[in-house]
Parts: structure tokens; sequence; C-alpha cells
């Protein structure tokens, strides 16, 4: 027999968000605990509690941030720990639950259905056992497909053994598909920089779970039927098919010659790597080339499109396209004068107006107070430090080299920054949309000056 919920508006849908909170909570504690075992590490010594927390909520929260070095670091059971962390942070810990309670109890209860809704935002109670088993599909073929295609390379073009080869193709298939940016080689991917059989196959993988799941299963349901999708999967493909080309012209033209970055390489890899560092900044974290070298006029772009993001219900972070579509809907129609919001041929309601600025509003005094903080712990420039707390707060993953030399205060902040960039946007969206209520008397307007 389903559950039922108590009664009351708050009580009945903010309890959900509370449990994915909670849920991401004891998931990186028990991340936490499982390295700092000594078979996490590949040398002699002790790990700080710290630094197993950071790391461990980097990785569940698909950041890719470190302060120490991953390949070299951990051991094999460290990067198990690392690869479990991802999976788990990228499906979504509600998800992952929800999966585990399938495979026993055979059916999905009540709340566990509220919840999948707060952490998938499955528009229906019903269809949330749909959408949980879609994400599943759809995030292990392309994990296994890209798998398969980096296994190949690294055996066949790089010598390694099968085994070997094997698990760097898992892992980085894992790491891309749920943007998480975490790599198995020192310098990340600045080795592969001119290889296209390796950064292209990771580039697709971050660009497909940067769409967002909700967009994945309407495309794999609706795929010739443009005239059927959702508001959402038309944002997210326009959006994407406008940021990626921007980012890479961009990026490409400030580091063009730029010895250190894209000015070592011949053109096609100078726009191959261009190409790939702008896919990178829609939260994924991987580079093949030293962000600590790229000029400051490149990290200020690079800013803005992470702190946009990905699309929303993915694995990527930042604002989310959509975001940052309606506030340009928004924006438009105020200079035609519309007195009604429109987009992409629909009309948006109210409070699709209210949450986007809601979201902007808080991500940006976040960001702004965390730069401040890390300002005042370290002797870091602003172009520095701000290029930090909006990669983690994005969870991209990408960074100057500050986070490997910030005080433990300074690693909490970013701890903090990677736990509300992962949750805050999305559980700041459930509140708003599931506790709205309605005024039961109407105050006179008064309109102030604007602008």
């Amino acid at each position: 027999m389903a559950e039922s919920p108590k009664p009351g508006p708050a009580g009945r849908m903010s309890r959900p968000s509370q449990v994915v909170f909670l849920g991401f909570v004891v998931a990186a504690l028990c991340g936490t605990g499982l390295l700092m075992l000594p078979a996490s590490v590949a040398g002699p010594g002790v790990v700080s509690f710290s630094d197993a927390l950071f790391t461990s909520v980097s990785a569940l929260c698909v950041t890719g941030l470190s302060v120490v070095e991953t390949p070299v670091y951990w051991s094999g059971f460290g990067h198990a720990v690392i690869l479990a962390l991802i999976q788990v942070g990228g499906l979504g810990v509600m998800t992952f639950a929800s999966i585990v309670g399938l495979a026993v109890m055979g059916r999905f209860r009540f709340r566990s259905r509220l919840q999948a809704i707060a952490e998938s935002r499955s528009p229906e109670l019903d269809s949330a056992p749909r959408v949980i088993a879609g994400v599943v599909r759809i995030s292990l073929i392309t994990e296994g497909a890209v798998a398969l295609l980096l296994a190949l390379r690294f055996w066949l073009g790089y010598g390694k053994g099968p085994g070997e080869a094997a698990w760097l193709g898992i892992f980085h298939a894992v790491s891309a598909f749920n943007n998480a940016g975490f790599a198995l080689f020192s310098g990340n991917l600045e080795d592969f920089a001119s290889d296209p059989w390796v950064c292209l196959p990771i580039a697709a993988a971050v660009i497909i779970g940067g769409l967002g799941f909700p967009v994945l299963v309407q495309l794999r349901r609706a795929w010739g039927r443009p005239l059927a999708w959702t508001i959402n999967t038309r944002m997210v493909l326009w959006g994407t098919l406008i940021l990626l080309p921007a980012g890479t012209l961009y990026i490409a033209v400030c580091e063009w010659s730029n010895p250190a970055t894209l000015g070592a390489l011949d053109w096609p890899s100078r726009i191959l790597a261009a190409f790939f560092m702008s896919v990178q900044t829609r939260t994924a974290g991987f580079s093949s080339i030293d962000v600590a070298d790229m000029d400051p006029l490149s990290w200020a772009g690079m800013d803005v499109l992470m702190f946009i993001g990905a699309a929303p219900a993915g694995t990527g972070g930042g604002i989310k396209i959509t975001t940052f579509a309606v506030l340009v809907f928004m924006v438009a129609a105020e200079l035609r004068g519309n007195t009604e919001l429109t987009a992409l041929g629909k009309a948006l309601p109210a409070y699709a107006t209210r949450q986007p600025l809601a979201v902007v509003l808080l991500a940006g005094a976040l960001v702004g107070v965390s730069t401040l903080g890390l300002m005042a712990i370290s002797d870091y420039t602003l172009d520095r430090v701000l290029f930090e707390t909006i990669s983690a707060f994005g969870t991209v993953g990408l960074s100057t080299g500050v986070s490997a030399d910030l005080p433990v205060p300074g690693e909490l902040i970013l701890v903090i920054l990677m736990f509300v960039g992962r949750l805050g946007p999305l559980l700041l969206a459930s509140a708003l949309a599931f506790q709205e209520r309605k005024l039961q008397y109407r105050l006179p307007e008064e309109r102030p000056i604007i602008g």
C-alpha cells in the first residue's frame, strides 16, 4: 500500500527536497570516510579530513577540482571510490537510491516518487519510474560507447595493456558523461591536446551529459518530430548550438598566439583544443591546455560560460542554459515594449520570470561573497580567485592553480560552493515551485522608477 504524505503544502512537498539534500550529505561523508582509509592512498601517510572531504564532495558534485594530484596521490582503490562517487553524483543520490529500491522492492513507493521528482524535475508523478529508467539507459549506453572508443585508443595508439586501457577508458568515459573532469593523467589531458580520438569522444560525452536527461529522453522518443519538443528542449538545443561555437571562437581568438597554450600547436590542433576547452566550460573540467597559463581575458569569457553552465536535470552545473535564455527573452521583451513574455512561439507564465531572477541573484551573491572570502585569506588576484569560485559553484573543475594552495578555510569555502552549486539551484527551484501560496488580500499597486 502506497504511503500517503502528511497534509499541508509545505510539509507535503518540501520533504523530498530535504531528503535529497540529506542524501548528498550522507553520501559525501561516506565517500570521505572511504578516502581516509589507508587503502585509498598510493603512498605512506594519512589523508587529512579536509583533503578527503574536498575530494569526496568534488567527485560527488561532479566538479573535478582537487587539492592533491589525483593520478599519483590516490591508489587504485581510491580511484574506484572517486569513480563510484562520480557515478552516484551524476545520476543523483535519490535517483540511485530509487534504482536500488526498484531492484529490491520491484516498485516505487509514493514517497520515493516524490523524491525522484524533486531531484530529476520529472513533471508528473507517474512518469518518475520511466524517467529514471531512461536516465540509467542513456547513461550506460553513452558511457559504454565512449569507454570502448577510449580503451581502443589507449591500447592501440599508446601501447597500454588491455586491462589498463579498459580501466582508463571506463574511468574517463564515466567522468566525461557526468561532467566531472577527473583524469588519471598528470596534467589532466594536456598530453592529448592534438589527438581527436581522445578529445572528441570525451567532448561528445560531456555534451550529451550536459544536455540534461529530460532533453535526452525526449530526443530519443521524438527525434524526427521537432514540433513535439517542449520549450525546455528547444531552449537547451539552441543554447548549446550558440554557446559552444561562441566559446570556441572566443578562446581561439584570445589564445591563438599564446606560446604557453594554443600557440605551441599546429592550426588544426589549435581549433581542436579551443573547441575542447569550450566544451569543458559547460561544467566538465577536463583541460587539454594549461588553464593557469591562459590569458586573463580568456578567463573572463570562460567565467561567463561556466556561470551559465549546462542544461537542467543533467550532469552539469551553473545557473543553467534555460535560466539564462529566459533572462535574454525578458530583456528582449522589455526592449520591444511587450507586456507578455514569449519565447520560441510560447507564452511564459509569471513564475517563469521570477525563478530565473531569484536563481541568478542568489548565485551571484554566493559567488561574490565567496570570492571576497578567498581573497581575504589568500594572496591571489581577483581574476584567479573569481575563476576558481565560479568553477566551484558551476561544478566545472577548471582551475588556475588556486585550489591546491588554499588553507583549510579556503578549501571549506570551495566545498560549500560545490555542494550548493550542485544542489542549490535545484532545491531553490523545487522550493519556489512547491511552496507557492497566494495572498488572501491585495495591496495597492505603485510603480518605482527603474533604470
